[in-house]
């Protein structure tokens, strides 16, 4: 799935390629973000950045943090700061289940995917653990490895043998 591609009502924004490449991803969840008028306005432009950007949960609410939207260019003075705290709208039971799992060692919280929903900006969140270097080794020559297979079945099937 290519970024900006609508596939079943959901148009992806931003996705974070490097979060799959970095960390193994556990479970996920989907919540809905607090925006300003002109966040929205840049998101729908596809003008936003998931790099190092990470969830935590303060007290009973979860927030994302460092995830860059621009500002939106046709807006005059009350434009957005571009990488503010942004509240996570999830239930109650999703929280606590989302500080329990980010408080055990290792695990941290990670934004996989930003995209809009029936019309409105979601961000699909991973709980992760990190990745050693040999594990990415690991991923890499699986991929490698299913790439080339994949390969030589598509070359056989056209060959008609």
């Amino acid at each position: 799935m290519a970024d900006g591609i609508k596939t079943d009502g959901i148009k992806i924004i931003v996705q974070n390629r490097k979060a799959w490449h970095d960390f193994e991803i556990l479970d996920t969840f989907e919540a809905g973000l607090v925006l300003h008028g002109t966040e929205v306005k840049s998101l729908r432009e596809g003008r936003a950045n998931l790099k190092d950007s990470y969830a935590r949960v303060d007290g009973n609410e979860a927030f994302l943090h460092n995830i860059h939207i621009s500002e939106y260019v046709q807006a005059n003075r009350f434009n957005h700061e571009p990488e503010r705290k942004r509240k996570l709208l999830l239930h109650k039971k999703e929280i606590d289940r989302m500080r329990n799992r980010s408080e055990e060692k290792g695990l941290t919280l990670v934004p996989l995917k930003l995209y809009f929903k029936r019309g409105r900006a979601k961000v699909e969140i991973g709980i992760a653990r990190g990745k050693k270097l040999y594990d990415k080794r690991h991923t890499i020559a699986k991929r490698d490895a299913q790439r080339a297979l994949d390969q030589a079945l598509k070359t056989r099937t056209r060959d008609g043998g």
